[in-house]
This record gives structure tokens, C-alpha cells and sequence, in this order.
């Protein structure tokens, strides 16, 4: 039996990291969708369909900022529970 209990409370960054992933796959699918034609032979979207595809980037940035702010926010507490003792 674990002694570990699962957690329900959210945590710093874990909001970023899940609208970081939401982007990501919009981004992921945009991409798909972009370069479908280039296979299918059909004629290409507009370049504003390309810039759509840039948000698996800025998913990937924003939920890399979210994992760092959740490694931060975990020394801090490390830092605080060590200096109690």
C-alpha cells in the first residue's frame, strides 16, 4: 500500500502547462491541415494558414514556462519546509 495520496489542488503551472498542450494541438492539427494539399495535389491554403500553424511553438513555450514555474514554485517549498526544521 503507497503512502502517497493522489492531489486534487492545482498547482503553479499547471494551468499554463494544459492551455500550453490546448495550443499545441491546434497548432498540430493546423500544421496537418496545411500540408495535406501538398500531398492531395490540390491547390495551397493561404499563408494566413501557415501562420496558424506557428501556435505549436507558442503551445510548446507557454507550457515550458508553466513547467518552470511549477519547478519553481516546488524549491521554494522545498527551501521553506528545510529552514522550518
Amino acid at each position: 500500500m503507497s503512502n502517497e495520496t493522489q492531489s486534487t489542488e492545482v498547482h503553479a503551472g499547471d494551468r499554463l502547462v494544459q492551455v500550453g498542450a490546448i495550443i499545441f494541438f491546434v497548432g498540430a492539427v493546423a500544421t496537418l491541415v496545411t500540408v495535406a494539399p501538398l500531398f492531395l495535389g490540390t491547390d495551397p491554403f493561404p499563408s494566413i494558414a501557415y501562420a496558424v500553424c506557428m501556435l505549436m511553438g507558442v503551445g510548446f513555450l507557454v507550457a515550458a514556462a508553466g513547467v518552470l514555474r511549477s519547478v519553481a514554485a516546488q524549491r521554494r517549498q522545498g527551501r521553506a519546509a528545510g529552514s522550518v526544521t
